[in-house]
């Protein structure tokens, strides 16, 4: 079957996400004063997050509801021709 790309996209979009929002509510608001006192650490984290979120929900999604082919048995599990 493989892996599904969306599926470490989401899982490192989401980490990087729930990073930046522990950042943006723990840091300073000193730190915001030249970006007009906009936490953008804090607004990017959520964006991340729900791009994250997304993405693992499609890859769940594809990996659970798409139907699978049937496996074509083995050429060594056939009787040899005489």
């Amino acid at each position: 079957m493989g892996l599904d790309i969306r599926l470490p996209i989401g899982m490192l979009f989401t980490i990087f996400g729930i990073m930046l929002i522990a950042f943006g509510v723990f840091s300073s608001p000193a730190l915001y004063v030249q970006s007009l006192g906009i936490n953008i650490n804090l607004n990017w984290g959520v964006i991340l997050l729900i791009f994250g979120l997304i993405m693992l929900f499609l890859g769940a999604r594809a990996m659970f509801f798409t139907p699978h082919a049937p496996e074509t048995p083995s050429p060594e599990g056939r009787e040899p021709r005489h």
